[in-house]
């Protein structure tokens, strides 16, 4: 069943090359549509993250009133999400349903090789060739280096942008320091990673997570103004004054 699903993202993606031919851009192509096909999910995955933001100073005081109640503690989370409407699973639930196809096109774009072989893997004039891996083309001379380090370092850093962007926007959040920190030490480990991955994997992950910073720029954009909406309806109600006029007397009139 596995092969099967590999199979035809392989024929997906030979489809494209055939359309446009070029590797690189239907891997590109390739990607968009599958950014395109989990948007709801990113949506759902961008507000639960928003709304998190939201009730985190409300969960900061709950945990430091009742650090030494641990039963109260739990409680009184409970009732935080069921009034906020905020679902901690939320957030990890779109991520885990992406994760099949990820791993799949991350094992096709890996047996590119193999596929076909014989087939020159390039991307235009950019990048040489797609199954090569930066450890491979540094072996081949600094000119030939030069687009797989450009591919590693959108591999690395797009990965975690978007959680750098979320604490960048969340100045308030004691956690922001050391979230950052975290963040550049896995974006180093991601480094490590792509040094011995072909390039078509970098170039897939790449111009993922580069669509996926855009969608939750978007989905936060519609969120925020959704809440500033709502926050210029309030209705004030124009106090209603009931007054009652009375009725003027006729004027006597003079006799003459």
């Amino acid at each position: 069943m596995w092969d099967i699903i590999k199979n035809w993202i392989f024929d997906v993606i030979q489809f494209f090359y055939n359309f446009c031919g070029d590797w690189g851009l239907a891997i590109i192509i390739v990607t968009v549509i599958f950014r395109i096909l989990v948007a709801p999910l990113m949506h759902k995955q961008a507000k639960s993250s928003y709304q998190m933001q939201k009730v985190q100073p409300l969960m900061q005081e709950i945990q430091r009133k009742y650090a030494d109640d641990p039963m109260r503690q739990q409680e009184e989370m409970q009732k935080l999400y069921a009034e906020a409407k905020f679902n901690p699973l939320a957030g990890c639930l779109p991520m885990i349903l992406q994760m099949p196809i990820f791993i799949a096109l991350f094992q096709v774009l890996s047996e590119m090789g193999q596929r076909t072989e014989g087939t020159s893997y390039a991307f235009y004039n950019l990048v040489p060739s797609l199954v090569t891996t930066p450890s491979q083309a540094f072996s081949q001379g600094f000119g030939t280096f030069v687009p797989y380090v450009v591919l590693m370092i959108i591999f690395a850093g797009a990965t975690f942008l978007p959680m750098v962007l979320q604490q960048m926007g969340n100045k308030d959040n004691p956690q922001r320091k050391q979230t950052l920190i975290m963040s550049g030490v896995m974006s180093l480990f991601m480094l490590w990673i792509s040094w011995g991955s072909p390039a078509g994997v970098l170039l897939f992950w790449g111009a993922s997570s580069l669509i996926g910073v855009a969608q939750q720029q978007i989905s936060l954009r519609i969120m925020k103004k959704k809440d500033a909406e709502a926050a210029e309806t309030i209705e004030v109600k124009p106090i209603e004054v009931d007054v009652t006029r009375k009725v003027k007397k006729p004027r006597p009139k003079k006799k003459r």
